[in-house]
C-alpha cells in the first residue's frame, strides 16, 4: 500500500521523492477529502484545485527530470484563511473582509512554496481570530470530527478539522491566546506555538501583534519539526524576527529523553482541573519517567495578573487594528467579537505600555518558578474535557464566559510571556474526545520540546488515533 495522507508529512515527502507515489495522487486525495469531510465538519473556506495540482505536476516533474526537491516537495496542504496570497480572498473569518483580495503573499506562505508544498486552499477560522472554540456567527461553527456536537477549539478551527480528518497532513494556524493548541487538543493533533518572533507574522492578518504567532498543526511532532525548519528564522519584512535562530528541529529529534528534567506546576495548573485531564497528565508523566526523565513539582507566580495583562495587551492592539471598522461599520462584526474589541478604545495609553514594560520581568519570574532547574514544564492544555457547542453558546452570558475562561485558562498567559509551546495528545475522556498536554520551554527551546514531544509519540500511538467514521480505506491513494 502506498503512502497516505494520514502518514504525515515526513513519510509523504519521502514517499513522493522515492517514487513510491506521486504528488499528483496524493493532491487529488486531499482535494476530495476536503471537498467531502472538510465541508461536512465546516473546516473548509475555498478549495483552489487546479492551483494544487498545477503545483502537484511540477514536483512531478522535477522529480522524473532528477532535479533536487525541497523538504516538503509535493505534500498537499491547506491553511487558515488569514494567511495572504497575491490575489487570493483572505475574509478572515469576518464579514467585513469577504472581498478583500491582497497584494501580497504571507511570508510562511512563500516558505512553504520555496519548500515544494502544494496549497490546496484556506481554511475555517474564527472571525478575526477572536474566539477559542471555532465560534464564527457569519460562517457557522466549525464541528469537531471527533464529535460534531462538540467545539473544535479556534481561532484556527479549519486546521485542526483538516488535519484530524486526515484532509491534509498539515496545516498553517497563529496563536495569539492559544489559537493553535485550542484547536490542536480538541481535534487530537500536534501544534506549536513558537517562541515570538521565531516565524515571521508578515502578510498574516495581525491580531494583536506583541502577541501572535504562526505556526503549524500536523500528527506527528516529527512534522512539527520539520515544517518549524522551514518557517522559522529572519524575514526582513518583519522586524519581530531580527535575532531569531533558523530551524533545526527535525535534527534534535533523537527520540530520547533519559535526563531530562521536567517541571510539573501545581497550584494555578492544578487548579479547575477535571479527574480525566488530571489522570491523562498523570500518565503521560509516568511514560517519561519511564524514559528515564525526572519530574519535580513547582509553583507559578500570580497567574491572574498575568492574564489581565495579556487581555489589556491584546484588546488594546486589536482595538488599534479595527478602529476604523468599529466606527464605520459595527454592525458587521458578530457582538461577541465586537465585545472583545472595544474594551481595548478605552485603556490609558499609560496601562498599555506599563503592561509592555511589565513582560520582561513576569517572563523571568515565570521561568524561575515555573521551570526552575527544569528544562521544561508540562501543563495540561486544557483544564475541562472538550465542551460542547452548546455549553459555550447556549445559557446566560456567565455560564458561557465561564466555559470559555476555562478553555483559555492555561494557554493565554504563555502569550503574554512570549515563551514556546508544543500542544499534544495525551489520552482520551471517557466520551472519547482527546486530552492534551503542553510542554512549555524557554526562549527559542523549540528543538528540545519538539525533541520531548517527539520521544512521547515514539512509545505511544495516541497520536495516530483517527475520528471514527472517516472511511479512510476507499480514498487512499
Amino acid at each position: 500500500m502506498s503512502a497516505a495522507i494520514e502518514d504525515g508529512v515526513v513519510a509523504l515527502a519521502s514517499a513522493i521523492a522515492r517514487g513510491e507515489t506521486t504528488s499528483e495522487a496524493i493532491t487529488r486525495t486531499a482535494l476530495s477529502r476536503l471537498e467531502t469531510r472538510g465541508r461536512r465538519f465546516n473546516g473548509v473556506v475555498l478549495i483552489e484545485a487546479e492551483r494544487a495540482l498545477s503545483q502537484a505536476r511540477e514536483v512531478d516533474a522535477a522529480r522524473a527530470a532528477g532535479k533536487p526537491l525541497g523538504l516538503l516537495a509535493g505534500v498537499p496542504m491547506a491553511h487558515k484563511d488569514l494567511f495572504y496570497r497575491t490575489g487570493r480572498i483572505a475574509a478572515c473569518g469576518s464579514k467585513i473582509r469577504r472581498g478583500f483580495k491582497p497584494s501580497l503573499t504571507a511570508t510562511a506562505l512563500s516558505r512553504l512554496d520555496e519548500a515544494g508544498a502544494v496549497d490546496c486552499g484556506t481554511l475555517h477560522m474564527a472571525e478575526f481570530a477572536l474566539s477559542p472554540t471555532g465560534y464564527n456567527e457569519h460562517e457557522g461553527h466549525g464541528l469537531n470530527p471527533w464529535n460534531p456536537d462538540h467545539v473544535c477549539g479556534g481561532s484556527s478551527s479549519g486546521s485542526g478539522i483538516a488535519v484530524a480528518s486526515a484532509c491534509v497532513p498539515a496545516a498553517l494556524g497563529s496563536d495569539t491566546g492559544g489559537s493553535i493548541r485550542h484547536p490542536s487538543a480538541m481535534c487530537g493533533v500536534t501544534g506549536l506555538k513558537p517562541t515570538h518572533g521565531a516565524v515571521s507574522l508578515a502578510g498574516a492578518m495581525p491580531l494583536s501583534a506583541t502577541l501572535d504567532c504562526v505556526g503549524p498543526l500536523a500528527r506527528h511532532a516529527r512534522d512539527v519539526a520539520r515544517l518549524h525548519d522551514v518557517l522559522a528564522g529572519y524575514d526582513a519584512a518583519d522586524p519581530t524576527t531580527f535575532g531569531a535562530p533558523p530551524g533545526r528541529c527535525e535534527a534534535a529529534l533523537t527520540g530520547h529523553a533519559r535526563g531530562l528534567r521536567m517541571a510539573r506546576p501545581v497550584g494555578y495548573y492544578a487548579e479547575a482541573l477535571d479527574d480525566e485531564v488530571a489522570a491523562a497528565l498523570d500518565e503521560a508523566c509516568r511514560v517519561f519517567t519511564e524514559l528515564g526523565a525526572t519530574a519535580t513539582e513547582t509553583t507559578p507566580p500570580d497567574m491572574g495578573r498575568i492574564n489581565s495583562l495579556m487581555h489589556l495587551v491584546m484588546s488594546v492592539e486589536a482595538a488599534t487594528l479595527h478602529r476604523q471598522w468599529l466606527e464605520s461599520q459595527p454592525q458587521d462584526y458578530a457582538d461577541q467579537v465586537r465585545g472583545r474589541i472595544e474594551p481595548g478604545l478605552f485603556y490609558p495609553a499609560t496601562r498599555y505600555v506599563e503592561a509592555l514594560a511589565m513582560r520582561g520581568p513576569l517572563t523571568r519570574e515565570w521561568i524561575e518558578t515555573v521551570i526552575g532547574a527544569a528544562d521544561c514544564a508540562i501543563l495540561p492544555t486544557l483544564p475541562l474535557a472538550v465542551p460542547t457547542i452548546a455549553e459555550t453558546t447556549d445559557g446566560s452570558p456567565e455560564d458561557v464566559a465561564a466555559v470559555i475562561g476555562r478553555v483559555t485558562r492555561n494557554t493565554r498567559g504563555i502569550n503574554y510571556l512570549g515563551l514556546p509551546a508544543v500542544a499534544l495528545p495525551c489520552g482520551f475522556s471517557a466520551s472519547g474526545l482527546p486530552i492534551s498536554m503542553q510542554i512549555v520551554g524557554r526562549p527559542w527551546s523549540e528543538p528540545l520540546l519538539l525533541r520531548i514531544a517527539d520521544a512521547f509519540q515514539r512509545v505511544t500511538c495516541l497520536h495516530e488515533a483517527l475520528p471514527p467514521d472517516l472511511d479512510l480505506t476507499a480514498e487512499n491513494t
